[in-house]
């Protein structure tokens, strides 16, 4: 990132361009000393532009005062004042002193850089995104994230993108936040790196979340990656607490933790003050940020809300003394066809989507799902290895974690999905969105995350008709089973031969997507550790599914 000096910001501010000035700030109070500690973001890009995000962070902690900021973007490739716009945007208190721009009058199609500049003179760190194209475009780059545990690690996952030669824009598919505290999920790692999360409790309230936002975005890594292209994200669980639907949480208690309604509240409100994402339209909740975007005449990205607009309560699963009745009736509770993860009206407007994208004559729609969306059968483990295999595979196991196990082996020999927290939970809903498909004649690609694994999955109807292609992206930092039993993935893609083609329960990174005119390749990114630099970064699969072939996913020789 290229801090900009006061004599090229002055240059750039006398091209001509004109301000737009809100009403009341040009009689703000004098201004004080700011820092731009949490650098600069763009998101949602549009054919015009983007939003431009920033944080102008008050020397005196108890600041009350509005903080005046004028922004600024040129074309990255035609020098300083060519594209050149700029305006004035406030940093207010009353939203913990963010900022957002929503940016329009781009060209297509085209790379930009942007910065902010205090009254005083402060700069802030400087950002590029590239505007969405219009007409023919042959190939789309992409990077897919999720799950970025802080205490977890490093984020050298981040800093990987952050270097990339070629990006057009980052899918974040949730979990960029988690809500516990110190002592809670994951945070072994982050004592022994001095990376535990702020504050120090679970957060419940606006204060907490906000704080927990300010720790991530004060990451380098994470402000070089965001720096380096426009993010399209949405949210999961983590962002208010975990496994939650419209009703609550598996991790929220009333009793301790208060109404869920205003913890969703405060959870929402710090979301959109700290991430760069449109705030919501009047009229709709805010709850509501599925949408989508369409790259030129090749892909139209689609970007579902799986967590708080429309869930259903996810069926539990029993202990490994449940009796065969009560497997069955979760199977029964499962089946229910009202049980909805999207809801009618989301599952309208994806049907629509789909279809004028295909009407339209682009080849891929990209679906971003928030969780995965294969039926995925958990693995009997000791079965499938013999009695020495399953000892090698669980020695490093806790006795919790072995517990936790027999309990998880118990239901899965029983019929349970491997996870009902996913699409497996609402396999009617699943239909209902297979059926979509069907009707808008596409065969999409899903990129789905949640789950701190990587995926390359057939998706297959209830006929056996195979409707799409998903590849999901494993975690920046967050620990998954694969840590502690390595090359777990390989006996679940072994209990599900069929489905998965490809599973990795155990190395970090990202997923590198392409789309061109003939194919979508998916390139598994992994780093070679979160707990130290440097690190290596590797391709740990290729795989590939070919326009309008309705055949397996196939794999890619190195």
């Amino acid at each position: 990132m290229t801090m900009i000096n006061r004599r090229r910001a002055m240059t750039l501010m006398g091209s001509g361009a004109a301000l737009a000035m809100p009403a009341g700030l040009a009689e703000a109070a004098a201004p004080l000393p700011v820092r731009f500690a949490h650098g600069v973001a763009s998101g949602d890009p549009a054919a015009d532009g983007a939003i431009l995000w920033t944080r102008a962070t008050p020397a005196e902690t108890d600041a009350a005062q509005d903080i005046a900021l004028t922004w600024h973007v040129a074309a990255l490739d035609g020098g300083d004042a060519i594209g050149l716009r700029t305006g004035r945007v406030t940093a207010r208190a009353a939203r913990d002193f963010t900022a957002k721009v929503d940016v329009t009058g781009l060209r297509p199609g085209r790379e930009y850089r942007y910065w902010f500049e205090t009254a005083a003179g402060e700069h802030s760190p400087e950002g590029r995104f590239r505007t969405l194209p219009r007409g023919r475009i042959e190939d789309l780059v992409l990077a897919v994230v999720s799950c970025q545990l802080y205490p977890g690690g490093l984020y050298n996952a981040y800093d990987a993108i952050a270097k990339s030669e070629r990006l057009d824009a980052v899918l974040h598919l949730g979990d960029y936040i988690y809500e516990y505290g110190a002592d809670g999920y994951g945070t072994k790692t982050g004592h022994q790196l001095g990376r535990l999360p702020e504050p120090a409790h679970e957060i419940v309230s606006l204060a907490d979340y906000r704080q927990r936002h300010a720790q991530v975005k004060r990451d380098p890594d994470m402000q070089a990656a965001h720096a380096r292209a426009a993010f399209i994200c949405v949210w999961d669980d983590h962002e208010v607490a975990n496994d939650g639907w419209v009703g609550g949480a598996e991790n929220h208690q009333p009793a301790q933790e208060g109404d869920w309604g205003k913890r969703k509240a405060a959870a929402m409100q710090a979301y959109f003050e700290w991430m760069p994402i449109r705030d919501p339209k009047p009229g709709q909740p805010w709850a509501a940020i599925n949408r989508s975007f369409d790259f030129g005449d090749l892909a139209t990205i689609v970007m579902l809300e799986s967590r708080l607009l429309a869930r259903s309560q996810q069926v539990h699963a029993k202990g490994e003394t449940a009796e065969p009745s009560e497997y069955a009736a979760m199977m029964a509770e499962r089946a229910r066809p009202d049980r909805a993860l999207l809801g009618p009206g989301q599952m309208d407007w994806v049907e629509r989507t789909l279809t004028g994208s295909v009407k339209a004559g682009r080849p891929w729609q990209v679906i971003g799902s928030q969780v995965v969306m294969a039926r995925i059968d958990g693995p009997d483990l000791e079965k499938q290895m013999g009695p020495a295999g399953f000892a090698t595979l669980t020695r490093n196991l806790s006795d919790g974690e072995r517990a936790h196990l027999r309990e998880a082996q118990a239901g899965y020999r029983a019929g349970l999905p491997l996870n009902f927290d996913s699409w497996d939970g609402y396999p009617a809903e699943r239909e209902r969105l297979y059926a979509a498909f069907a009707r808008a004649g596409s065969r999409p690609v899903v990129v789905s995350g949640d789950s701190h694994a990587a995926w390359a999955n057939d998706l297959y109807d209830a006929k056996g008709n195979l409707v799409a292609a998903e590849f999901g992206g494993t975690a920046i930092t967050s620990p998954s089973w694969g840590d502690l039993m390595p090359g777990i993935g390989r006996e679940i893609a072994a209990a599900n031969p069929k489905v998965v083609r490809f599973c990795d329960q155990d190395a970090k990174g990202y997923l590198h997507l392409t789309l061109t005119r003939e194919a979508a390749t998916a390139r598994f990114m992994t780093v070679s550790t979160v707990l130290a630099k440097p690190y290596d970064q590797a391709c740990a699969a290729t795989w590939r599914t070919e326009v309008g072939v309705r055949a397996p996913i196939a794999p890619v020789s190195a």
